[in-house]
């Protein structure tokens, strides 16, 4: 899986407003310099999120933005969804609609599995844990496999 600069901006963004939750709503000015974020494309990024209903928005002096929803209910899955779409396709359809011939016949199980496997991560990290530096204990397990760790 390629995580694209957009999806990674996003997620940072959303940990900033949940580093931030129950407080006075940030400007984008400051959440774009807490995480090195060019302005511009943070602010289409938090359009998207706010279309999305993830993060709420108000303009003015006392305006910024702020989490739409407790940080413990919005995983990191829901905001790359927000800003990529779905998780996994493959030539914009979801893998379980694709038929392979021959060879390549059970391909499309693979690509079932890689997706069980994305959810599996990023369905179970919410924005609280991460943004406190928490891991759940299964993330934190692969984690500590060597593996995990070997680049390829």
């Amino acid at each position: 899986m390629r995580i694209t600069a957009k999806a990674d901006y996003a997620v940072r963004a959303a940990l900033e407003l949940a580093a931030a939750a129950g407080g006075d709503p940030v400007k984008g000015e400051q959440i774009a310099k807490a995480q090195d974020i060019p302005l511009q494309f943070l602010e289409q990024i938090l359009l998207e999120l706010k279309h999305a209903r993830l993060v709420q928005a108000r303009r003015g002096a006392r305006g910024g933005y702020w989490l739409a929803r407790p940080p413990e209910e919005i995983t990191v899955a829901d905001v790359i969804r927000a800003v990529e779409g779905p998780l996994a396709n493959i030539h914009e359809s979801a893998p379980e609609d694709l038929h392979y011939e021959g060879a390549a016949e059970r391909l499309r199980d693979v690509w079932v599995a890689v997706r069980h496997n994305l959810r599996a991560v990023l369905e179970t990290i919410n924005l609280a844990e991460l943004s406190q530096g928490r891991l759940p204990w299964r993330i934190d397990a692969m984690l500590n496999n060597p593996e995990t760790w070997h680049k390829r």
